[in-house]
Order: C-alpha cells, then sequence, then structure tokens
C-alpha cells in the first residue's frame, strides 16, 4: 500500500493544458498523509482541471465518511466501492517521491522512492463526491498493482501504479476502462532509485527537507508507525 508520499518540488510539475487558475501557491510537502489535502488533476467534462482532493475515497453511496486510502488494480473493476469511480472518475495525483516500509518482525525501517532524477509524477487515482451531515467531501484513492523489482526488496505485496509521467501524456484519463489494463503495471525499476530515510517520516507533524535525505538503515530501533 501507499501510506506516504511527498510533493518536495511543485515548481517542476507540468501543468499543461490543465486549468489551474483557482490553486493557492504551492509549497513544498514531504510527509503528505491520509486524510490531508493532496493535489490532484481531476477530468470534468470536457476539461481538466487541478484540484486538491482529501485523500482517503469515500464512495458516495456510504453512510459514513469512512475513505479508503488505495485502491487494489486487481479488483477495482469489480468492488463495488471503486468500480463506478474507476469507470467515470478516474484521476491523476501529483508526487515526486513515497516512502514505503521494509519490515523485520515488529521494527520498520522507512525507505524513500523518487525517479532518478527526482522528477514529478503522477500516481494512478480515482475520486468521488460524498453528500451527509450537511458537508460535502471529494476524495481520492491511489491505485495500486504487483511491486517492481526495485520496491520488491522493500515491501513484497504492491507498489504504486502510474498512469503518466508527464500530464499531457494522451490516454491518461481519457481511455475505456477495459482499456486501462495495460496503463495498470508496475513502473520500471531502472527509472527508480531508492535510499533509507528518518523514522521521523512516521510522525504525521514532522514535514521538512530531513525526511528524504539517506540515512544508514537501522533496524534496532522500534518506530511508532503513524
Amino acid at each position: 500500500m501507499c501510506g506516504r508520499f511527498a510533493l518536495k518540488s511543485p515548481g517542476r510539475t507540468k501543468f499543461d493544458g490543465v486549468n489551474c487558475s483557482h490553486l493557492p501557491p504551492l509549497f513544498p510537502r514531504y510527509n503528505i498523509a491520509p486524510s490531508q489535502s493532496v493535489l490532484t488533476v481531476v477530468q470534468r467534462e470536457t476539461k481538466r482541471e487541478a484540484a486538491f482532493l482529501h485523500w482517503g475515497l469515500i464512495p458516495s453511496w456510504s453512510k459514513e465518511p469512512k475513505g479508503f486510502i488505495n485502491a487494489r488494480s486487481e479488483t477495482i473493476a469489480e468492488k463495488p466501492s471503486f468500480s463506478e469511480s474507476f469507470q467515470r472518475r478516474r484521476c491523476l495525483i501529483l508526487a515526486d517521491a513515497f516512502y514505503e516500509w521494509q519490515r523485520s518482525g515488529k521494527m520498520a525501517q522507512p525507505y524513500v522512492f523518487q525517479m532518478k532524477d527526482e522528477s514529478p509524477f503522477a500516481f494512478a487515482g480515482i475520486w468521488d463526491e460524498w453528500h451527509g451531515h450537511e458537508i460535502s467531501i471529494t476524495s481520492c484513492a491511489i491505485i495500486t498493482t504487483t511491486a517492481n523489482e526495485l520496491l520488491a526488496t522493500i515491501h513484497d505485496l504492491i507498489c504504486l501504479s502510474y498512469w503518466v509521467r508527464n500530464l499531457t501524456t494522451p490516454g491518461s484519463m481519457d481511455s475505456k476502462p477495459a482499456n486501462l489494463r495495460n496503463l495498470l503495471a508496475p513502473f520500471p525499476a531502472s527509472e527508480m532509485r531508492s535510499h533509507a530515510v528518518s523514522y521521523d517520516v512516521n510522525h504525521t507533524k514532522v514535514d521538512d527537507e530531513h525526511l528524504v535525505r539517506p540515512v544508514e538503515p537501522n533496524l534496532g530501533v522500534t518506530p511508532s508507525l503513524f
């Protein structure tokens, strides 16, 4: 699963063909966590627009605002919580790094993963709108798939699926669900790199540049996660 990521260089993100006139000023974020607002690109009719969405998809029919931060590509087309969004409401969730934990017994060493040149990328995502209790929440989830070779050494279940590297890649948001299976595949490990990072990333209130700096792996420390 993906439980934390970063957008440390938002100024490098390309918004060609995307309406972002209403966005507030963007600033670096090093520890984006579930339930926080995340920068996305969504398709509304024939136009694409940048928007901040709540991370943790709440299906529109849900009685309570309980969300899912990830949706597995293997079951996304069949699960009631995700299938309609996968058909009609796909999005891009912008990032330039993400974190996974290598577990050894009860201990877990965090690692950061990013492109070799640290350039921004987009997670495959889905979104939905929930109304209730006199509030409205527009939320999203990251689509995951099987781990590539780099991630498999750290996290052997699922990793992140990328639809596009550049937001203007044709077909990333307009394709029919039946044609998306080829896109929901592990990103090439050869274009990524990773290193161990501080246990401070486990704490959501810590959000600064030192979180992505390399450290020596230390599985002798028992961290508190999330």
